[in-house]
């Protein structure tokens, strides 16, 4: 590197980095430094670069390791970035290009060489790297300043006092990204870290005052989407709008910690990354959701985790808790309206998860928001496209739903939105619909390619839990909702029927041959025999609860009168036809009476009048149970519980 651009091919071969790395003592205030910063290095664009550069600089590297414990020029190079950095803001405000820049090389080089070292050595070997003087071998100094405690401090003043500027920009995102390869730790370990050095130094001493301001400037960052400058705008030479070098190297960190903390693990299909329009919002939604993940230390909680929890809106007024140190205020609109808009990453929907699960304060907002369409809609889009999607992103977005619909006033106030032209929807044209009745659409549609592809009991029992919760409150179902709730219960009959017909086939055949094993249909049956009972307790709850609101349902249930047939006497389901029957029996007795050869608008019509002349106390909940306390009983049964992250 140096004053000249440098190619990858050459990095090896650098007069300047083989001084940096070799056996030579370099002194922080030598003028080598300036020499070794002013360079100017074309950004990789592609893995196959990115892996080129980790190729080509590995052994500069491996010498910075070895030669390191005798030169100490690693902490060097750092005191060098660190005295530059306390004259940044000056710089900033007095447009010195040279001086930004040539810091903005020193922090690149820094996290580079921090990687590796990362991968290659315990924690405990790089914090002696930390250390490490110019003195005799192997020495270091145990009284001086804890360098790494310093960097970390020194970061987190760069991402929260730094005004964001053009000129600033690249050295705000290389900040940040240098934080989330510092974090990477986790990475190369397969137990969860309890006592890592993030815990030392991020969860208390030096950097734990900065909990809250950082936490609010990476949910700012996320919110603003503010793009890279212009080529030209300063003086780093911008070979693409992808964030430069340094943001290729903690976004594939960052990708494989994002797979570790969410539920897809690390043999989750790889989601095709999208186009970033802001680098800086990126990498701080992935810090930020790094930050919130860390495990609780031993004698402590995550303070980070506690301002996510805890921060509220700028109009709200009452006191902060005094038990919590790290609360703050944010603009509750923006971030609800950025959350909106970028839900087509994953990592922006773990945070939309995380702020629901963990902020009462947020959830309360969202759910009074008279706009929730702008909302739902970006997640039932993930969930309608679940075959391009990877299984974090979409259990992510189920879950989400499942959050939103434990709430009886989101579930009564969805039914109320009129959505038109629902363009992504394919199936059928949908020129008219209600956002809940578009919910049950592509939740059904989820079960059904569950059923055909994926096969996870799971899901299944998440996406029926989501009708579960909603079931009491339907209102006015579109008649093609309910068209497929009808469709989905004969799509699990006819499976169930031919379940039942492999296990007796495989029953008698155990008669004759008692050596081959034969697989468990029993418990297969069982498996079916859930998710029917599940449907039919939903059905069953829309019936109890809102009859009078849903005469597409009963077409529907009349139309295929004849599926429930032969679950009428089954011992397991018993109990659940009965008021199912009951409608069937009481509505098709009225359409006899009706006469023969009755358009849809007719049967419509006598179902409308049939629903008031049904006495409301034939419909039994259970024995001795309210509708209320029954449908209340089929959410605790199928409610999954979210677990902490």
């Amino acid at each position: 590197m140096g004053s000249n651009s440098s190619r990858i091919g050459d990095l090896p071969k650098n007069e300047y980095l083989k001084k940096l790395s070799g056996t030579e003592s370099v002194s922080e205030n030598d003028p080598f430094w300036n020499q070794l910063l002013s360079f100017s290095f074309p950004a990789p664009t592609s893995s196959t670069e990115l892996k080129l550069l980790e190729e080509a600089t590995i052994s500069v590297c491996r010498s910075l390791v070895e030669n390191n414990p005798r030169t100490g020029n690693l902490g060097a190079l750092i005191k060098v970035f660190l005295s530059r950095t306390k004259e940044l803001k000056l710089s900033a405000e007095c447009q010195n290009h040279i001086f930004i820049w040539q810091t903005h090389n020193a922090l690149f080089i820094i996290c580079c060489l921090l990687k590796v070292f990362i991968c290659e050595m315990s924690e405990e070997e790089l914090q002696l790297h930390f250390t490490y003087e110019e003195k005799s071998p192997g020495s270091y100094s145990s009284d001086s300043e804890d360098l790494l405690e310093e960097l970390l401090c020194c970061l987190m003043q760069l991402i929260t006092d730094i005004p964001l500027l053009d000129i600033t920009y690249e050295i705000s995102v290389e900040a940040v990204s240098t934080m989330v390869v510092f974090l990477s730790c986790q990475l190369f370990h397969k137990e969860v870290l309890r006592q890592s050095i993030s815990h030392k130094y991020l969860m208390r001493g030096r950097c734990l005052p900065y909990t809250s301001k950082l936490v609010k400037t990476l949910l700012y960052n996320f919110i603003r989407q503010e793009k890279p400058p212009p080529p030209g705008a300063h003086v780093l030479p911008q070979q693409s709008d992808s964030g430069g070098l340094l943001y290729g190297l903690a976004s594939g960190v960052a990708t494989g910690l994002w797979t570790v903390f969410t539920l897809g693990g690390v043999g989750s299909k790889a989601a095709a990354a999208p186009e970033l329009s802001s680098p800086l919002a990126n990498q701080s939604l992935l810090l930020l959701l790094v930050l919130a993940n860390l495990t609780d230390a031993a004698d402590a909680p995550n303070p980070y985790r506690q301002a996510i929890m805890s921060f509220k809106n700028t109009q709200d007024s009452s006191p902060f808790p005094s038990s919590n140190p790290h609360a703050f205020q944010i603009n509750f609109n923006s971030l609800y309206m950025a959350l909106c808009e970028q839900q087509t990453s994953d990592q922006a929907t773990l945070l939309l998860y995380t702020l629901l699960h963990q902020n009462s304060n947020i959830r309360t907002y969202m759910l009074a928001r008279t706009d929730m369409e702008n909302l739902v809609l970006p997640i039932l889009e993930i969930l309608y496209h679940v075959e391009e999607r990877n299984s974090h992103h979409v259990y992510m977005a189920l879950i989400i739903l499942l959050i939103l619909t434990e709430d009886d006033g989101f579930n009564r106030s969805i039914h109320e939105v009129i959505l038109k032209n629902i363009t992504w929807y394919s199936e059928r044209v949908l020129t008219e619909i209600s956002l809940g009745s578009l919910l049950i659409l592509v939740v059904i549609r989820t079960i059904q390619y569950n059923m055909t592809r994926t096969r996870d009991k799971y899901l299944h029992t998440n996406c029926l839990a989501a009708l579960a919760n909603m079931s009491a409150q339907f209102r006015s179902l579109h008649q093609y909702a309910a068209q497929r709730i009808i469709s989905l219960f004969s799509l699990l009959s006819k499976k169930h029927n031919k379940v039942l017909e492999q296990a007796t086939q495989s029953l008698r055949g155990s008669l004759s041959s008692n050596d081959v094993p034969l697989p468990d249909y029993a418990q297969d049956l069982n498996v079916i025999e859930e998710v029917i009972r599940m449907m039919l307790e939903i059905i069953n709850s829309c019936l109890t609860n809102s009859l009078h609101h849903n005469p597409n349902l009963v077409y529907a249930l009349l139309y295929k009168r004849d599926l429930f047939e032969q679950f009428r006497t089954h011992p397991s389901f018993q109990d659940i036809m009965q008021n199912i029957d009951l409608v069937i029996t009481f509505f098709s007795s009225r359409l006899l009476q009706a006469g023969a050869e009755l358009s849809v608008e007719r049967v419509l019509e006598i179902i409308k009048q049939g629903v008031v002349a049904l006495p409301k106390d034939r419909l039994k909940a259970g024995p001795g149970d309210s509708p209320t306390q029954r449908h209340q009983e089929v959410k605790e049964r199928m409610h999954l519980v979210v677990l902490k992250p």
